[in-house]
């Protein structure tokens, strides 16, 4: 692994994180699941952020109303990508 070691390590805290399984359906959703919740490419931006702020809970362990907190400061698209999730969903 040489110099990507710590980015290794950081992505098996994430996956291996309390929200593992959120991550791992957020990153399942397709191109066209999330264009189908905006027309332009502000959902497609909101998505990569949305996976990083996941990711970043899985790896810090944060509570489930934290998350939802920060997926709702996100904005109105993010809440929808979100929601298209069935494992985040139920968190709404």
């Amino acid at each position: 692994m040489g110099k990507f070691s710590e980015l290794f390590k950081e992505a098996d805290a994430a996956f291996d994180g309390a929200f593992k399984e959120e991550l791992n359906d957020l990153n399942g959703l397709s191109k066209e699941e999330v264009d189908s919740v905006t027309p332009d490419t502000e959902d497609l931006r909101t998505y990569s952020v949305l996976n990083k702020v996941v990711e970043k809970a899985s790896k810090e362990n944060i509570t489930k109303a934290q998350l939802v907190e920060d997926i709702k400061e996100l904005g109105d698209v993010a809440v929808k990508i979100a929601k298209k999730v069935p494992s985040l969903a139920s968190l709404f």
